[in-house]
């Protein structure tokens, strides 16, 4: 979508701190992080929300997650652990109309969150 601030970030219109990318998925440091680490886990495909997806999106579901462990190994938060969020739709905190995930880590979490 040209007015997606995620797709003009994986098009490089838009300068982000890369993590991680394969074919599928880009990974970049969040501009306000709510913790030591926190990165921005998104398909390289335009969808909306998990609302959105369907059985077509199964593998790239997997992907994301796979993405998400690799992420958290590198940063070294895989022996303390880490937090995975998907935020959806304006009531869940999506503020952004692109799937996303938020991994987080590096600090205790707290429950409930939000």
């Amino acid at each position: 979508m040209s007015d997606c601030i995620f797709c003009k970030i994986v098009n490089g219109d838009i300068p982000s701190t890369k993590v991680y990318e394969n074919e599928y998925v880009y990974a970049f440091r969040d501009l306000e992080p709510v913790a030591p680490t926190h990165v921005l886990i998104i398909p390289k495909e335009h969808i909306q929300s998990l609302d959105y997806m369907n059985e077509s999106n199964i593998e790239l579901l997997g992907k994301l997650m796979l993405a998400a462990k690799e992420i958290a190994r590198f940063e070294g938060l895989s022996e303390n652990g880490y937090r995975v969020v998907n935020n959806n739709g304006l009531m869940g905190g999506q503020t952004v109309n692109h799937f996303h995930l938020h991994l987080v880590g590096g600090r205790s979490m707290q429950w409930p969150p939000g």
